[in-house]
């Protein structure tokens, strides 16, 4: 019955992903040069209108590879275990406000920056993710194809915020490689279950982190419009 709803599941998520693709605005500011002058030309509005689009996708399809992970290759004692285990996700050392009322008071600079940080930080992890799954024997093309999508169109956000500080806080055209020493380690080669087991970890965080993500633009987005009354 279970591998029934998995099936069932899978054949409606490919009916969709089409349409998925297809409402997406485009977020590609690099030209053939390398440089991020291809979204200078977008109004603040406008680029901050797509980079949230973005972002919104991206939670969203982090949320159904979670899901499709956890019911391809998780039985129900493993999926407890890991929500008991308390397993620390790669960005919990990055300086992220934690509760609602830090997100208010932190400022339009920090809010934007703080997204930066997530978003870079995630970059090297999806990647590393992508060749763990392509070893997974059964693995569904939809499941690695969602990993990849994601990952592609992180790339294409963060160009999009680095553009939105420059238009924003005049900052100059920021480096767009963040790193800390030691935030992601890919050189160990973990057992099977173990690669299972920190792999829907990284998903499971990532979730989480996309979801912060479209919640501080949005913030900075009402911010623009209602600054009083912003939730």
């Amino acid at each position: 019955m279970h591998t029934m709803a998995v099936i069932q599941r899978s054949v409606w998520a490919l009916l969709l992903w089409p349409s998925l693709l297809t409402v997406s605005m485009p977020l590609d500011c690099k030209e053939e040069q390398g440089s991020l002058s291809g979204c200078t030309s977008i109004s603040q509005e406008k680029l901050l209108d797509r980079v949230i689009h973005h972002a919104e996708l991206i939670y969203r399809v982090s949320e159904e590879s979670c899901s499709l992970f956890e019911e391809m290759f998780l039985p129900f004692p493993l999926q407890l275990q890991s929500s008991q285990a308390g397993y620390a996700c790669i960005t919990k050392a990055l300086p992220m406000p934690s509760s609602k009322s830090e997100i208010q008071q932190i400022s339009d600079k920090w809010l934007l920056h703080s997204v930066l940080m997530l978003v870079q930080s995630w970059i090297e992890p999806l990647v590393y993710l992508q060749t763990t799954m392509d070893r997974y024997d059964h693995a569904p093309d939809m499941l690695l194809n969602k990993t990849k999508w994601v990952s592609d169109k992180l790339i294409s956000l963060e160009q999009g915020v680095v553009v939105l500080i420059k238009k924003m806080l005049d900052e100059g055209m920021l480096a767009t490689t963040y790193s800390e020493q030691g935030l992601f380690q890919s050189d160990v080669q973990p057992e099977m279950l173990e690669s299972v087991m920190r792999d829907y970890t990284l998903l499971s965080c990532f979730k989480k982190d996309a979801h912060k993500m479209e919640t501080f633009l949005k913030l900075l987005k009402c911010r623009q419009t209602d600054k009083y009354n912003c939730p």
